[in-house]
């Protein structure tokens, strides 16, 4: 089948917002602030130094999502990108349109001469997750993630 992918827009806010609500809930268990997550969607909206979000469409029916954020790499001389906030509607799994969204973003960074590398994190319970991205080319990286919440 074969999905459209579109850069989002302000407009497209209350979907990406409901997305993240519901991957949230479904991949940590966690429910997330809705004021809160409304209003860090804006501003990635707004500023695409913060984030960009991609969305796949079957016509004109959003059926998923992710969004890049963006590591430079001292070491390296380039930049990761980051993919965060994937959601695939549940009808819509296993049809590829985590793959579309993926190589489109893979294409893209391939095409960026200071791209040097794509990352993502997955939590460490999601393993149908964990198997899709391996099967895309992904590899276990040699890092653990630490983290302080909240400040």
């Amino acid at each position: 089948m074969a999905f459209t992918i579109r850069r989002a827009t302000p407009a497209d806010a209350p979907t990406i917002v409901e997305f993240n609500r519901v991957m949230a809930q479904e991949s940590e268990g966690k429910a997330l602030d809705a004021t809160i997550l409304g209003r860090g969607v804006a501003s990635a909206l707004t500023d695409p130094n913060k984030a960009r979000y991609f969305l796949a469409l079957e016509q004109d029916k959003i059926v998923g999502q992710l969004s890049l954020t963006f590591e430079w790499s001292d070491w390296r001389n380039g930049w990761l990108w980051w993919i965060q906030s994937v959601f695939v509607r549940p009808e819509w799994r296993r049809h590829g349109v985590f793959r579309t969204l993926y190589e489109y973003v893979y294409k893209a960074a391939k095409a960026d001469p200071e791209v040097i590398g794509i990352r993502l994190y997955v939590e460490k319970e999601n393993l149908g997750a964990q198997q899709t991205y391996l099967n895309m080319g992904m590899e276990w990286a040699n890092y653990l993630i630490l983290e302080r919440f909240p400040l």
